[in-house]
Order: structure tokens, then sequence, then C-alpha cells
């Protein structure tokens, strides 16, 4: 599925190109370490950034990966994915390209960051609304993801519901995470 350009609130959204990978990588690290200040211990946020974080490059491939632009500069990224893996970019080792079936499994909302200078400006918004609107048109009626400790109220806003959270090895460091679901349900045709 590759999605074409669209602008909503001043923000525009395309699928993601491989020539984007290192501008989004590093835009990746710097949201990390700017928007998760005082919800993780440094040393945490810096694991997870070297082994966790990062651009999965087959929803890149797969063009459900996308790139959010206000004014042309790369304010953000994110996407949704119909593999079984639900977090980590390239780097992590805990991945599956398994395929979820649509009806019966959730799709996977993935690797959502904002770069610090565009936050509160309806990056990540663009992008969910993206997100939901092409898993549902690939037939799945729910979602999940991994969420940071502070993308937890942007979900939660966003309708997602916490799971007890868990917390991932990265490098023999504990980082917290917590699993969040939501049902898609059809929009109303009036």
């Amino acid at each position: 599925m590759v999605m074409s350009t669209a602008t909503t609130g001043g923000v525009t959204i395309r699928a993601a190109r491989r020539e984007d990978i290192p501008a989004l990588e590093q835009m990746i690290a710097t949201s990390a370490a700017t928007l998760g200040q005082g919800f993780y211990a440094p040393d945490a946020l810096a694991s997870a950034i070297r082994t966790i974080f990062g651009v999965d490059t087959d929803l890149v491939d797969d063009g459900s990966y996308l790139v959010a632009e206000i004014d042309g500069a790369l304010a953000g990224c994110g996407g949704w994915s119909r593999f079984a893996t639900l977090f980590g970019g390239d780097r992590y080792a805990d991945r599956s390209a398994a395929l979820l079936v649509p009806g019966q499994d959730a799709a996977r909302i993935r690797a959502m960051f904002t770069a610090p200078g565009f936050a509160r400006r309806g990056v990540g918004s663009a992008i969910m609304a993206a997100s939901e609107a092409a898993a549902r048109e690939a037939g799945f009626d729910k979602l999940a993801l991994m969420a940071t400790l502070s993308g937890v109220p942007f979900y939660e806003s966003h309708g997602f519901v916490a799971e007890p959270g868990i917390t991932v090895d990265a490098d023999g460091i504990a980082v917290p995470f917590v699993p969040m679901t939501k049902a898609l349900h059809t929009p109303d045709a009036s």
C-alpha cells in the first residue's frame, strides 16, 4: 500500500522513501532524547535510542511508513503495519516479518516521533489519522502499539487503552513501555 501525499491542518503527509532514512534516524534520536526527558532515566533513553528506536525499512518498502512535513521541513514520522513486529527499528533484534490477518489481528501503529520544534502542532494527529484510515482500508478493525512513557497521553487522547506496562532489555538496561490497543470503528457515512 503506497500512500499518496495529503495535507491536513498545514501538515503534509507522504510515504517515506529510502532516501529519507538518514534524516529520519537523526530526527527520531533527537525527538526521543528531547521529548523523553523526565520520563526516562538518561541511560535508559540513550540505550533505547541506540538499540530499539529507529526506522523499520520493511515499512518504508511497504509504503506504510509516513513522513510529516510542515512548510517543507521534516516534522515527524510514523505509520502502521501489517507485519507482526510491534515495535523497534531495524537494529532491534526481536522482530517478525509474519503478516497479520485483517479482522483477526490488530494492525500495528509504529515508530511515531515528532521533531521537537514541531511538537503539539498536529503532526502526530495527522500521522495517526492517515495510519488509521489505511489500516481500516486494509480490513483491520483494531490497532495495537507499544507506547513510550511520554507518548501515553497522546495515544490515550486518540482512543487507545493502556495495558499493564512492560520493560524491555536494551543492552542490559530495563526500559519501560506501555502496550496499548484500540478498536477501529467504521466512520459514519452520514
